[in-house]
């Protein structure tokens, strides 16, 4: 099989590295690829890896409900999916949706996909997949396997490359604003503090800040047990919950940022205790263009499709 795969929204960081991605695989192609500043030229003078000629098309909902797809990925801003969504929901079959923006991560009817944390049984076959966010992946990765030992709020620090700030101009990807700087943002009530609290069942605090390197996330999480644990136990419990997943690596050390950009998966380390062995800190670094949405996506993709993993 090779699966036909649409994309909305090429232009962007995260539509690059999905171009990318979908051009390595086999059992893949790219059949076509939407941006209105691009409309015209070819996929290729981007992304050189794309073959068969596919030329960008700037596409409206309408003019996608008739594409013979077995998928498509939307990589739009918040707010923008839902015109598209209605348009292939219209379509019989219907193809996979994958959605990178944060408009379905609420929404039960929609499989909320990070196979690692959440499982892959509910992915297999899915037609309507939300994909996390990337501080949300830093974040929930490094609760997951301690959730049930956790009392009260846990707390996430997290610094992003501007690459998450997207392709629009604003003070978060301005280099002359960010230089020698760190940018906090959206102190309370950022999306993805609400979106981790609800898929952990743990509350959540978070705190987004952004630097002047272009890619990459490091997230310091600050958690209290309800009981003591030892720093053995700590580890294990890592170790037990993410057994066998090529896209998550345990080290002794505190990942930075540059230990997790433009890796596919995540590194998890730190595990200090506190002397009571009550609080514990946990750091999470990983690519907020790749594990924080394009790899991740990638995945959800291949499960939906029945497709391998591995390649990723």
């Amino acid at each position: 099989m090779t699966a036909r795969i649409g994309l909305i929204g090429a232009r962007g960081h995260t539509g690059r590295e999905l171009l990318r991605l979908i051009a390595a695989r086999p059992d893949m192609e790219l059949a076509f690829a939407s941006s209105r500043e691009f409309a015209g030229k070819p996929v290729a003078e981007m992304a050189p890896e794309v073959g068969g000629g596919v030329v960008f098309e700037a596409l409206a909902p309408a003019d996608i409900a008739g594409r013979d797809v077995d998928a498509v990925i939307l990589a739009l801003p918040n707010g923008a999916a839902a015109g598209f969504v209605a348009a292939l929901d219209a379509v019989e079959p219907s193809p996979v949706i994958v959605d990178l923006s944060a408009d379905y991560r609420f929404d039960d009817q929609w499989v909320y996909g990070m196979p690692e944390v959440y499982g892959r049984e509910a992915l297999r076959g899915a037609r309507r997949i939300s994909n996390p966010g990337c501080y949300a992946t830093a974040g929930q990765m490094a609760i997951a396997p301690v959730r049930d030992r956790v009392t009260g709020a846990a707390h996430v620090f997290g610094v992003s490359g501007y690459s998450g700030a997207g392709t629009t101009p604003s003070r978060k990807n301005d280099l002359d604003a960010l230089r020698d700087n760190l940018m906090p943002y959206a102190l309370a009530g950022h999306i993805h503090e609400r979106e981790m609290s609800r898929h952990l069942g743990v509350e959540v605090r978070f705190t987004p800040h952004v630097a002047a390197f272009f890619r990459g996330i490091v997230a310091t999480v600050h958690l209290e047990f309800r009981e003591a644990i030892s720093a053995d136990a700590l580890r294990s419990a890592f170790e037990r919950y993410y057994s066998g997943e090529a896209l998550v690596e345990l080290i002794d050390g505190v990942p930075e940022v540059a230990d997790g950009a433009s890796r596919p998966g995540v590194v998890l380390g730190g595990f200090q205790l506190a002397d009571d062995g009550r609080r514990a800190v946990i750091v999470s670094a990983l690519d907020n263009l790749l594990k924080g949405a394009a790899v991740q996506a990638m995945q959800n993709l291949c499960l939906a499709l029945e497709l391998p993993e591995e390649g990723l």
